[in-house]
């Protein structure tokens, strides 16, 4: 290990020091930000590592950053008896370090530092300086420690170098770079302990032979509990824990996404029926080579009753936190009490890994008409402990299945027709490869479609008000109380 890889922790704690102003300002605007609306009342280093030592053009440091903010927000108080502060959310952060921005890197600037270690440097978003970016891609092609990072890569697939890095900009909970059009690297921000579930299940999928996912040709975790500037509390740091950081992946360059391709094959007033269909296919041939792959599990009348109580749990909170709700509120309860009714008589369910959370945005169709499934993190709000879970399949059909509402509400008049055709038909798919039509047990479907619509309600109250009555229109048929269209 080189010095230059892992500082002492007096050096990290200094250098964190000389950075705090300008984090604090920067952090809450980027979008992959989860404590918006909260101040931050701290940092704590987890793990500090130079990948580049500064030298006469620009350093780049690696941080593992814990960041300490009150718990609760306006829009969502603390709840009575609750402490102030949690132990923070953990992040990943690449830092350029120059003398001074040159004018092509002027929009990632994040502040000049005035002391400590870096006083008198510039420091900046690294994955938008070419060189930086390109120094990630080659530590990948060569697996190894560098500090607490260790980088591996499947020694099967050739990955070149020299190839030009660009960021990818429409991003969220994560940030990406493509690299030639060849492959894309997605960074993980906000970093949790254990195994991810975007690596772990196309890994697993790969070595079964699924070609239905890009298969990852390198990735990066992060080895803590090795003095290497482990904070306390439950996120990052603690003993021995292994968190992922990053995978590399083919990137489809010619594919279609399946969220832009509904909506302007919707415009145009075609039917997508037919890929609804190969969708669902898709979605099918993925469960059965995850569930050939990892463990499945029986859901029983214990596992049944539990499950159905958590989907209620949900439901009253979210009706308690948006009023529009509550009048659909009882009639989707009746959803979770018949699927606990069915487990109560003896009824089970075969759980297994899933992709948690799939929607059109995450299929991809290549020009030959192939569909491709990508991002398989899960929701990101859920802890990863809960996203890791055995589900029942008909989660992700579910979740495909409000998908294509959500496409449909695009169209001027809405086009509730149109969703429908595409909910037939992507179970019609999925049917030709499992042997079963989702739509065979309803009462497990209804269940996981209401969890969902409810799920969708919470977070478009919070987040895109004007997208509410999407999630409301599916409340209000799934209630019981009319068809879908009369809510909008």
């Amino acid at each position: 290990m080189s010095e230059a890889a892992t500082r002492p922790n007096a050096h990290a704690t200094a250098l964190l020091a000389s950075l705090d102003p300008l984090l604090r300002e920067w952090l809450p605007r980027q979008r992959w930000f989860a404590g918006k609306g909260r101040p931050i009342s701290g940092f704590e280093p987890v793990a500090v590592t130079e990948l580049l030592p500064r030298g006469s053009t620009a350093g780049l440091l690696h941080l593992l950053l814990r960041v300490h903010q009150p718990l609760g927000s306006v829009r969502d108080p603390l709840p009575e008896g609750s402490s102030a502060e949690g132990p923070g959310d953990c992040y990943q952060l690449l830092i350029g370090v120059r003398r001074a921005l040159p004018p092509q890197l002027a929009a990632t600037f994040i502040g000049h530092v005035t002391e400590g270690p870096l006083a008198g440097q510039t420091v900046y978003e690294a994955l938008h300086d070419p060189r930086l970016a390109a120094l990630l891609l080659e530590r990948l092609r060569m697996p190894g420690r560098h500090g607490p990072l260790r980088f591996e890569r499947d020694m099967g697939v050739e990955i070149p170098s020299g190839l030009a890095p660009r960021p990818l900009r429409a991003e969220q909970s994560n940030s990406s770079v493509i690299y030639g059009d060849t492959f894309i690297l997605k960074l993980y921000r906000r970093i949790v302990p254990g195994s991810n579930p975007d690596l772990e299940l196309p890994l697993h999928l790969a070595r079964q032979g699924c070609a239905r996912v890009p298969a990852p040709a390198a990735w990066f975790f992060a080895d803590l509990g090795t003095g290497t500037g482990t904070g306390t509390g439950t996120g990052p740091g603690t003993a021995d824990e292994e968190c992922g950081l990053g995978v590399l992946q083919p990137f489809l360059a010619a594919a279609d996404d399946g969220w832009e391709l509904a909506l302007r094959m919707l415009a145009k007033g075609e039917s997508f029926t037919g890929e609804a269909r190969a969708i669902g296919r898709a979605t099918a041939e993925v469960h059965a080579a995850l569930a050939a792959a990892l463990p499945t599990v029986t859901l029983g009348r214990a596992q049944v009753e539990q499950l159905a109580d958590a989907m209620a749990e949900r439901l009253a909170a979210a009706a308690q936190a948006v009023p529009a709700l509550r009048p659909y509120a009882p009639g989707l309860l009746t959803a979770y009490e018949a699927l606990a009714d069915l487990g109560g008589e003896g009824q089970s369910w075969t759980a297994q890994r899933v992709h948690g959370d799939l929607h059109l945005g995450q299929c991809m169709r290549s020009p030959d008409g192939n569909w491709s499934l990508i991002d398989f993190e899960g929701e990101p709000a859920r802890p990863l402990a809960e996203r890791r879970l055995p589900q029942p399949v008909v989660r992700d059909v579910a979740g495909m299945l409000r998908s294509f509402d959500y496409a449909a509400c695009s169209a001027e008049p809405w086009a509730p027709d149109w969703a429908a055709e595409c909910r037939a038909a992507f179970c019609v798919g999925y049917a030709d490869v499992s042997g079963r039509d989702p739509r065979t047990d309803p009462v497990l479907l209804r269940a996981h479609e209401t969890d969902k619509a409810v799920y969708e309600v919470l977070y478009e109250a919070r987040h895109r008000p004007g997208w509410l009555q999407v999630p409301l229109a599916a409340a209000r048929r799934l209630a019981g109380t009319g068809p879908a269209d009369d809510a909008l």
